[in-house]
C-alpha cells in the first residue's frame, strides 16, 4: 500500500530515499551538461566522419543500456537500424554476462557499450572482437574502468561517465540501472556523438535546452511540492494498488512509455505493460473487460485490510508528445477506458522539439516511479 502522508513529507523521503533515487531525478538536468562537456573533452565535437553508420550496435547490462538502445532507435528513425545486443549468462552479474556481433557486422557499423559499471570482461571481449572486424567501438563507462582501457587500447573512442561531485566511481555498483541519473549519463553523450555521424539532431544548444526542461520539470515534480500540485506525486499516488496500462502515442512517447513500464517495476515492484496507440487498444482491450476491470469482482466488505490486500485493477496511462487536436487515437482510448469504468491518468508535454519533449516524459515519470518505491509500504530503496 502507498503511504501517502510520505508523498508530502520532504524529510522523510530523503531519510527512506537510501539510494540516492530523488536526487538522481533532480539531478539530471546537472548530468546532462557534465555529459556534454566529457562527450566535448573526448573529442566527439572534433569528429569528421567520412559518411553514416550501416548499422547501430548497443551493448550494455541493466535497464539503463536498454533504454538508451530504445530512445535512440526512436530518434535515428529511418537514418538507420538501431540493434541491441542482448547479454545471455547464467546469472544478471559483470563477470556472468557476454554480448556476441551479429554476423553481418564490419567495418561499416557503429559499436555503442554505455555501462555504469565498466568491470564486464563479455564488454570487453566484445570490444576487442568488434576491433578485429574493424568496427568502430564507442564507449561510455567510469573513468579508469577495465573497459575504458581496452576501449582507448583499440584505437576506440572512451567517453567518461558523468557523475555528480558526491558520488564515487564504486558507489554505481550498488546501485540500481533504473536510476534517472544513469540514462542521463549514458544518453547524453551518445547523442552527441550521433548528431556528429549524421543520424539524428543533437547540437550543444539542443542538449542545453534539454537540461534546462529537465531542470524545470524537476521544480515542478520535487518532494517540497506538495501532491495536488505536483504532477509526478500525483501520478504516483493514482497508480497505487493498479495495474497500470502504458498507452503511448507519438515517436518519443513509446520508448519513455516502455522505460517507465520497467523502472515501476525494477524501482517499484509494480508490474505494468506498455504499447503503443492504437494497437494498444486490441491489445490491452480485453484487460479491461476481464479480471483486471474496474467493476470486475466488488470490494469484500468482509476483506482484511491488513492480511488481505486489494486486487490490481487497470489503470490506463495516456502519454502523448504529440498537440491536441489532429490524426490521434487518444479520443477512442479515452472512449474505451471510459466505457469500462477504467480510470485514466494522462501526460502531455510542454511544446518543443523531440529532445525536450522526450526529456520531459521521461522525467515525470522517473520521478513518479521513485515516489511510488519510497511510499510504497513494505519496498525498501
Amino acid at each position: 500500500m502507498l503511504d501517502e502522508t510520505l508523498l508530502d513529507a520532504p524529510d522523510a523521503l530523503a531519510l527512506a530515499d537510501r539510494r540516492g533515487l530523488l536526487r538522481g531525478a533532480a539531478e539530471a538536468g546537472a548530468r546532462v551538461r557534465t555529459a556534454t562537456r566529457h562527450a566535448a573533452e573526448a573529442g566527439i565535437a572534433d569528429l569528421r566522419p567520412e559518411g553514416r553508420p550501416r548499422a547501430v550496435l548497443v551493448a550494455g547490462p541493466g535497464t539503463a543500456a536498454a533504454g538508451v538502445a530504445d530512445l535512440i532507435g526512436a530518434l535515428a528513425g529511418a537514418s538507420a537500424p538501431v540493434v541491441r545486443l542482448a547479454p545471455t549468462g547464467v546469472a544478471p552479474a559483470a563477470g556472468a554476462l557476454r554480448w556476441a556481433l551479429p554476423g553481418w557486422a564490419g567495418s561499416v557499423d557503429l559499436l555503442l557499450l554505455p555501462t555504469t559499471d565498466g568491470s564486464e570482461p563479455g564488454l570487453a571481449l566484445l570490444a576487442e572482437q568488434a576491433y578485429r572486424r574493424g568496427i568502430t567501438v564507442v564507449a561510455v563507462a567510469p573513468k579508469g574502468s577495465p573497459l575504458s582501457e581496452v576501449v582507448s587500447g583499440s584505437r576506440g573512442l572512451f567517453v567518461p561517465l558523468a557523475m555528480a561531485p558526491h558520488e564515487e566511481p564504486d558507489e554505481y555498483g550498488e546501485n540500481l540501472a533504473a536510476s534517472p541519473g544513469a540514462l542521463w549519463a549514458l544518453f547524453t553523450p551518445l547523442l552527441a556523438l550521433l548528431d556528429r555521424v549524421g543520424l539524428l539532431e543533437a547540437p550543444p544548444e539542443a542538449l542545453e535546452r534539454v537540461a534546462d526542461r529537465l531542470d524545470r520539470t524537476a521544480e515542478r515534480c520535487g518532494p517540497a511540492i506538495a501532491t495536488y500540485s505536483n504532477p509526478a506525486k500525483t501520478l504516483a499516488a493514482e497508480l497505487t494498488e493498479s495495474l497500470p496500462l502504458i498507452w503511448t502515442e507519438g515517436d518519443a512517447a513509446g520508448p519513455a512509455g516502455r522505460r517507465f513500464a520497467a523502472v515501476l517495476a525494477e524501482l517499484a515492484g509494480l508490474p505494468a505493460l506498455a504499447a503503443e496507440l492504437p494497437e494498444a487498444l486490441p491489445a490491452h482491450g480485453v484487460l479491461l473487460a476481464g479480471a483486471y476491470a474496474a467493476a470486475a469482482d466488488p470490494d469484500d466488505f468482509f476483506r482484511d485490510r491488513v492480511e488481505e490486500p486489494q486486487a490490481l485493477r487497470a489503470r490506463v496511462v495516456l502519454l502523448r508528445d504529440r498537440p491536441a487536436g489532429g490524426l490521434s487515437a487518444a479520443p477512442a482510448a479515452r472512449e474505451l477506458a471510459l466505457g469500462h469504468e477504467t480510470a485514466i491518468s494522462e501526460l502531455e508535454p510542454e511544446e518543443g522539439d523531440a529532445l525536450e519533449t522526450l526529456a520531459e516524459l521521461l522525467a515525470v515519470t522517473d520521478f513518479a516511479a521513485v515516489y511510488l518505491a519510497l511510499a510504497t509500504s513494505g519496498h525498501t530503496t
